[in-house]
């Protein structure tokens, strides 16, 4: 394996999203309203994502020629990690890898028609585990030739968004290949979506039955569905791998802010070094995730990722998820008894970091894997 420099830094216009990212979040995004959308149907405030549209997030990594600015998938980093660090949730993710999807497998057609409408603020969302297990290569869900149109048979877990969703990516065997398809919301049979309940509850996510469901022929992307399956899952993770940096951050500042201000024994209690010591180590923790994800970003383009951008993809996800589940631990238990009770922030952080050790494979998923590119 060709083997690159550590190179980290933020371009101009990578500084500029980081900049107006940071405020926007902070202003849409306080714990109040975290709280607020806890229970609600969507999990998330469609007016606050009618203005991420309009900001052109949605279209940093969509070309030009589609209503993007083509700053490349790299440029969603700053803007995921402070969404992160403000628990914003938003189908932000699952919406850009499948315009990141429709570029990477240069279906022009299903590009013009599908791509602007996505920069516009339509929701998309990936339909690819059929488990729970990231690590699962074969795909049970089948698309059989029906009179000209596509006919589906099979299901799909963790389809984040679903219930909002208007253009679902399924992966499916076709002809005994593996083949990307575009299903839109109006295709599927009532009651085929099924909500799932996640220990973070800021997100959403359901079980989808695309049983029954029929599609044109051209609703198959071209290219090798593989290599842009194996792409979606390594940019996937560096995307949360960014979010969790930006939680672990957050969660580090809700923890130093007790420590400074809960007295014990007539004694501040981040004046004792055993507390000290951990936080020390979050925050080492939290400064590595960062380093390796905006490593991260300078090498993934829209080219194939080789095997320099998957071991650094794999690295940051391992790295955040852990500093994330590390630093959420850490916040609850020294914020004391109160640390467990529902009222208190710090269980919002660890249900976080339950949720995403998993999504995107977990840490012991991706080092498995880094073995293997790294000692070969």
């Amino acid at each position: 394996m060709k083997k690159s420099n550590m190179a980290i830094g933020l371009s101009e216009e990578q500084g500029m999203l980081l900049d107006t990212a940071r405020e926007f979040c902070r202003d849409r995004s306080a714990i109040p309203a975290v709280r607020a959308l806890l229970q609600s149907e969507s999990g998330f405030d469609a007016q606050v994502w009618q203005e991420i549209a309009e900001l052109g997030w949605l279209g940093v990594a969509v070309g030009e020629a589609h209503g993007g600015s083509g700053l490349g998938m790299g440029s969603a980093i700053p803007i995921v990690e402070c969404m992160g660090k403000r628990l914003l949730s938003t189908p932000y993710i699952t919406t850009v890898l499948v315009a990141e999807a429709l570029q990477r497998a240069q279906s022009h057609a299903l590009c013009e028609r599908h791509l602007p409408a996505i920069v516009g603020g339509q929701i998309a969302t990936l339909a690819l585990l059929e488990s729970g297990d990231w690590g699962e290569d074969t795909i049970e869900l089948t698309a059989t030739d029906a009179g000209g149109d596509l006919q589906l048979a099979g299901s799909k877990t963790q389809v984040a968004y679903a219930v909002q969703a208007e253009l679902f990516l399924v992966s499916a065997t076709y002809q005994n290949e593996a083949r990307l398809l575009l299903v839109p919301a109006s295709a599927l049979g009532e009651g085929a979506v099924r909500r799932q309940t996640n220990i973070d509850e800021t997100r959403r996510s359901s079980r989808v039955d695309f049983t029954g469901a029929t599609v044109s022929s051209d609703s198959l992307l071209s290219g090798d569905a593989t290599a842009i399956i194996r792409d979606l899952r390594l940019l996937g993770a560096l995307l949360y791998a960014a979010e969790a940096a930006g939680s672990t951050a957050a969660c580090m500042d809700l923890t130093v802010d007790y420590l400074k201000t809960r007295k014990q024994f007539g004694h501040l209690i981040g004046s004792y070094q055993s507390l000290k010591h951990p936080m020390v180590e979050v925050l080492c923790d939290m400064d590595n995730a960062r380093s390796f994800v905006y490593h991260a970003a300078t090498l993934v383009s829209e080219a194939s990722l080789d095997e320099d951008a998957e071991s650094a993809c794999r690295m940051a996800k391992a790295q955040a998820s852990e500093a994330l589940k590390f630093a959420a631990d850490r916040a609850v238990q020294f914020h004391g008894g109160m640390g467990f009770t529902y009222e208190c922030d710090a269980q919002l952080y660890i249900r976080r970091a339950q949720w995403s050790q998993q999504v995107f494979g977990d840490a012991y998923h991706h080092r498995k894997r880094l073995a293997s590119l790294l000692l070969d």
